[in-house]
C-alpha cells in the first residue's frame, strides 16, 4: 500500500511526539480457581521502550492476553509494579491503549462516527479534533468509506478503522493484541505492510503482540519470546534490520533468518514444556513452528 496524496497530508498533521514507555517490574499475577490458586505471570520484568515498536510473542496460553490487562491498567498485579511514564498502572487511562484482537467497531456506526467516539464521550470533540479525525480517514485510507457501517467494510478496512479510532485518542503507548489474527493471507500481509509504514512516521511507541514470528521479525525494534505459564520474559532479542523494510527482503535476509531461528528454538522448547503439562494449545503451536522450522532448513520449500 502506498500513500496517496491525502494520507502524505495526513501523516505530516499526525506525526508522533515523543512516545511513552511502559516498565513491568518482577510482575506476577495468580488468580484462584476451583479453589487453588493458578500462577500465570510470575516473575516477569520487560521495558518497552520510547519510540520503538517491541513485540511479544510465545506460545498459545502462556498469558500473554493477562500481561496485557495488566500493562493497560485493566487488572492489578498479585506482586510486582507496572509503571507507565514512571507512573504506577492503577486503572486504564489514556496514557496506554490497547487495539485488542476481537472488533470493538459499533455496527450501529459509521466508520467516520466510530472514530469521532472517544473524543466525543469525552467532551473534548471541537473543530481541531473534527480536522484531526478526517486526517486520520484519510491517513489510513477510509476517506471514500467513512460513510459506511463495519459489515460494509472488509476486514482489513474494519482493522484500520480501530487504529484510526485509537490513535485520535492520542495513547502515549498502543499495545495491539495480535491485530491481524483472522484476516486472509494476502490481507494480512498489506495490513502489517500498512502498520509498519505508520510506525515509520509517527515512531509511537508500541508493543504488539503475536504468535507469528514472520511477522515480529519484520515488524520488531526488539523481539520479546515469553515462557510458557507462569510467564516470564525467556528471552529479548534486538532486531536491527534497516527500516524502511520490505517483507521479501526479511525474508530473504541471512539476518532475518538467523533472528527466526535463534527464536523458533526457544519457542519450540517452551511448547514442549505445555506438552509436557497436557496444554492443547501445544499442539497447534508444535504444529505450526515445526512447519516453519522445515522452511528454513536446507533443501526446505
Amino acid at each position: 500500500m502506498k500513500p496517496n496524496q491525502s494520507e502524505k497530508s495526513g501523516s505530516t498533521e499526525l506525526a508522533s511526539r515523543v512516545g511513552g514507555e511502559i516498565v513491568a517490574q518482577d510482575v506476577s499475577k495468580s488468580y484462584e480457581v476451583d479453589g487453588e490458586r493458578r500462577l500465570v505471570i510470575h516473575g516477569c520484568s520487560l521495558t518497552v521502550e520510547r519510540g520503538k515498536l517491541t513485540v511479544m510473542i510465545g506460545p498459545s496460553g502462556c498469558g500473554k492476553s493477562t500481561l496485557i490487562r495488566l500493562l493497560a491498567g485493566f487488572e492489578k498485579p498479585s506482586g510486582g509494579a507496572v509503571l507507565v511514564n514512571g507512573k504506577e498502572a492503577r486503572s486504564p487511562n489514556g496514557d496506554c491503549l490497547v487495539v485488542f484482537q476481537e472488533t470493538a467497531l459499533f455496527d450501529w456506526m459509521t466508520a467516520r462516527d466510530n472514530v469521532f467516539f472517544g473524543p466525543r464521550v469525552r467532551g473534548t470533540f471541537d473543530k481541531a479534533m473534527l480536522y484531526k479525525a478526517n486526517a486520520l480517514l484519510a491517513y489510513v485510507g477510509l476517506e471514500q468509506f467513512q460513510e459506511k457501517y463495519p459489515p460494509q467494510l472488509s476486514g482489513g478496512m474494519q482493522r484500520r478503522a480501530e487504529l484510526a479510532r485509537a490513535m485520535i485518542n492520542d495513547p502515549d503507548v498502543m499495545v495491539l493484541d495480535e491485530p491481524f489474527r483472522g484476516l486472509d493471507a494476502m490481507t494480512k500481509k498489506l495490513m502489517q505492510e500498512y502498520y509498519a509504514r505508520i510506525f515509520d512516521e509517527t515512531r509511537r511507541t508500541t508493543l504488539f503482540i503475536t504468535t507469528d514470528i514472520d511477522e515480529a521479525i519484520f515488524l520488531a525494534d526488539r523481539i520479546l519470546i515469553m515462557s510458557n505459564m507462569p510467564m516470564r520474559v525467556r528471552a529479548s532479542i534486538d532486531v536491527t534490520l534497516p527500516r524502511p523494510r520490505r517483507l521479501i527482503d526479511v525474508f530473504e535476509s541471512d539476518a532475518g533468518n538467523t533472528i527466526k531461528m535463534q527464536a523458533l528454538t526457544i519457542l519450540h522448547d517452551e511448547a514442549m514444556k505445555s506438552f509436557s503439562q497436557g496444554s492443547a494449545a501445544a499442539t497447534d503451536f508444535m504444529n505450526a513452528y515445526s512447519s516453519r522450522v522445515s522452511r528454513t532448513q536446507p533443501g526446505g520449500n
